[in-house]
């Protein structure tokens, strides 16, 4: 089966996860490395590029937020209906060149999403990394992504949490305030570390002056970008940006690779 083309593979399960955002559990064997990404289609409605935020052989877990018309058809659909997938595609994040290193993820909103599947990645090889630091933010407790798995990861990696807002109740204990202040506040290491990241891009530019403010060089910092990938194979263009195709060259580069490109 090609790449290219599109495939029924059958929902496993509908995990909801807040008001917006629905993980489609899709039984498949594609397995994308941590960073890439699907394409998900329903016919007669259209297609999207989903980052999958799981990484085994068995199943594939996409969360998607709604953010359209298509997205919005792909969270209404029931466990046992069938989805068209193809792909993976792109470059994710360089989990063997990383190995032996410290590694810090910093993600916000659904950009925690796709840094999970590095997280069950590195679960399944422990022993080839040294220290993980998880720095994620979301808006408000209500929207915070994986709400079953955040006591596990604060169990076994150096968890810091925020959310932007906690009107009511903050049953996380989490700080409240934007994550790029925990990432300023945080007292990390240069030596052997590099930074993943992924979320909006705001968000993403604030995180790269902090941390090199701290000392980490333009070539340890890795970051994910978000464009509409409409064909995922570099013939469209839609998602060109000085020259380089997010769905092929991308969506993870090293920051050297697109600093100063004009968003």
């Amino acid at each position: 089966m090609s790449i290219f083309q599109a495939k029924r593979y059958r929902i496993k399960e509908v995990l909801p996860q807040t008001d917006d955002n629905v993980m489609l559990r899709v039984k498949t064997r594609l397995n994308p490395q941590p960073g890439q990404f699907v394409e998900v289609s329903i016919p007669g409605v259209g297609e999207a590029p989903i980052s999958s935020a799981s990484c085994n052989n068995e199943f594939l877990d996409l969360n998607v937020r709604i953010v359209g018309a298509v997205t919005e058809a792909i969270t209404k659909m029931k466990k046992g209906e069938q989805v068209h997938l193809r792909g993976p595609y792109g470059r994710g994040y360089p989990m063997d060149y990383l190995r032996g290193k410290n590694i810090v993820l910093v993600g916000g909103g659904c950009g925690v999403a796709p840094l999970r599947g590095i997280i069950e990645f590195i679960d399944k090889h422990r022993m080839d990394y040294k220290e993980i630091y998880l720095f994620f933010g979301f808006r408000s407790p209500a929207d915070v992504l994986f709400k079953d798995e955040i006591d596990d990861w604060s169990k076994k990696y150096n968890l810091n949490m925020s959310v932007d807002k906690a009107p009511e109740d903050n049953p996380f204990n989490c700080s409240v305030g934007f994550v790029t202040k925990l990432l300023e506040n945080a007292e990390l290491s240069t030596d052997n570390t590099e930074v993943l990241t992924c979320g909006p891009s705001i968000m993403i530019d604030k995180c790269i002056d902090i941390l090199k403010s701290k000392g980490f060089s333009d070539d340890k910092l890795w970051e994910s970008y978000e464009r509409h990938m409409k064909c995922s194979t570099g013939k469209c263009g839609h998602c060109m940006i000085n020259g380089k195709y997010v769905c092929m060259d991308g969506p993870v580069f090293r920051h050297d690779e697109v600093k100063g490109i004009d968003e």
